[in-house]
């Protein structure tokens, strides 16, 4: 469903993306415009995670959020501020995310910290993916789902592991270990934003997405 711009992509009970293109984009960035926020329901609690104001287009998006307002608001990584701050005043959501920010981006909200291994509420559970960049992908059980900011990228059909120069040595082992989980979807911020679970165990098989 796309309207005015603003994409909804329904993937399973419980779980559902927008994408809109994202206000800072410019020509030369390693990402197109467009960008992923969830919106993930488990345990009986609504979450979004990297949220982005849909903008004028987003009426859609606005009106399932106001029908169940999110509880839980959280940001995975600390350049994917985006609009927490909008949706944690209109719903009054418990804001969650990384303790550290870059300068020019700091949310005006203060956020409870999330490390690995933190749990939030409906039982998301943040995840260690080895890549140094103080992301912390959420499984959440409900939908039986894995949501990335910037750890996995789609990128010409191929979801990929988006590259460290300690891809081998930490990445790898710390997304095989997500393998233990009974995940079947896995959602990401850029490219095609949904994909399942051999998707994802093939990601670990191909070359790093080095940009």
């Amino acid at each position: 469903m796309r309207a005015m711009g603003t994409e909804i992509v329904d993937v399973a009970d419980g779980l559902w993306v927008w994408r809109v293109d994202h206000p800072d984009w410019q020509p030369g960035l390693d990402w197109e415009p467009a960008v992923t926020s969830t919106c993930v329901e488990s345990g009986g609690v609504v979450a979004v995670l990297d949220p982005l104001d849909p903008g004028g287009g987003g009426s859609e998006v606005w009106a399932r959020l106001d029908a169940r307002p999110p509880a839980v608001a959280a940001v995975l990584k600390p350049d994917h501020v985006r609009d927490v701050d909008l949706f944690v005043r209109r719903y009054g959501a418990h804001p969650y995310g990384p303790y550290l920010f870059w300068r020019d981006d700091i949310p005006e909200t203060e956020l409870q910290g999330i490390d690995p291994g933190s749990e939030l509420p409906g039982g998301l559970v943040a995840l260690y993916d080895g890549r140094g960049r103080q992301e912390t992908p959420l499984w959440a059980p409900g939908p039986r789902a894995l949501v990335f900011a910037d750890a996995l990228t789609e990128r010409d059909g191929e979801l990929r592991v988006w590259g460290t120069p300690w891809h081998e040595e930490r990445a790898l082992p710390a997304l095989r270990a997500m393998l233990e989980l009974p995940f079947e979807h896995v959602i990401v911020s850029h490219g095609a934003p949904v994909h399942d679970r051999a998707a994802f165990e093939r990601a670990l098989s191909l070359p790093p997405y080095d940009g």
